[in-house]
């Protein structure tokens, strides 16, 4: 990949034919990438294609659950959710086309609070949906749903399903084991569910999907992995994408925040501690776009 700057002092370059955002060439395409909102603006009629990401989901306090990566669309390659890929964008020369990037959503901020839905990313006509926050396990313990859905924290009633995804934008969120055990469900990943909880352990976040749009091959919008519990539960680890892991019931190791600018979803901390009132943030999205140069 050259940056442009380097292209534009070498005198070898023709284009590029928008503005916006970070500017890159690799492989005969320009690309223009947005890890924050900004405008589109042609120079020229362009054909597009894009990838947009949303934010990740936030995680619940509490051996809280994993969170679910933002909703994938994309016009070159696989998209969420094992879809094929959509169709690339027809754009109008001079028209501003606003790009937002969806922030990922904040951490549950007491035992009983879940982890709050990703924002939405968009890009002309394209919306991809926020990763759901996954579910607290000493409050509401359903995962919510999202372009993935958030894990389900374990709880002493019945066994609970995670979060739902978006259908060609991801996948759910892992269900939470009923029982003394608490072990929790993790986050949905754009291209694998979140693992469910089994007895002593809590679910693993499901894993991205590896796209080639900037030259170079980048696996992003992992689910986040369940926090453990001083019942027994070992924590989970986060999905391939940045996915969070989860932290430890004892609290010896935090859970982790979603990677910024891949969709990603956060672990869900442990319930003993320091840290059992709070979860963790979802990753930012982003949105990419690319046209021949």
């Amino acid at each position: 990949m050259i940056l442009l700057g380097i292209l534009a002092a070498a005198g070898g370059a023709t284009g590029p034919f928008a503005t916006g955002g970070t500017i890159t060439q690799a492989d005969g395409y320009w690309i223009h990438t947005f890890t924050a909102s900004g405008t589109f603006t042609p120079t020229k009629h362009l054909t597009c294609d894009y990838l947009v990401i949303a934010g990740g989901g936030g995680s619940g306090g509490d051996r809280g659950g994993g969170g679910g990566a933002g909703g994938y669309r994309t016009s070159a390659g696989t998209s969420g959710g094992g879809a094929s890929a959509e169709t690339a964008l027809s754009l109008t020369a001079a028209t501003g086309y606003t790009v937002t990037v969806g922030g990922g959503g904040a951490a549950g901020t007491s035992m009983s609070e879940r982890g709050a839905t990703g924002g939405n990313s968009v890009f002309s006509t394209i919306t991809s949906d926020g990763g759901g926050g996954s579910g607290a396990g000493s409050g509401t313990h359903q995962g919510r749903d999202g372009g993935s859905g958030g894990g389900t924290a374990g709880n002493s009633g019945s066994q609970l399903a995670g979060g739902l995804g978006t259908s060609s934008q991801g996948r759910n969120g892992g269900s939470g084991l009923a029982g003394s055990n608490f072990s929790s469900g993790g986050g949905g990943g754009a291209s694998v569910a979140g693992t469910n909880a089994v007895f002593g352990q809590s679910g693993g976040g499901g894993n991205g999907v590896s796209s080639s749009i900037t030259g170079t091959a980048v696996t992003r919008a992992g689910g986040g992995g369940a926090g453990g519990s001083i019942q027994g539960a070992a924590q989970g680890t986060g999905g391939t994408g940045g996915g969070g892991n989860g932290g430890t019931g004892t609290s010896t190791v935090q859970a982790e925040n979603g990677t910024i600018s891949t969709g990603a979803g956060a672990g869900g901390n442990g319930n003993s501690g320091a840290y059992s009132t709070f979860g963790q943030a979802g990753g930012s999205g982003i949105v990419i776009i690319r046209y021949g140069a």
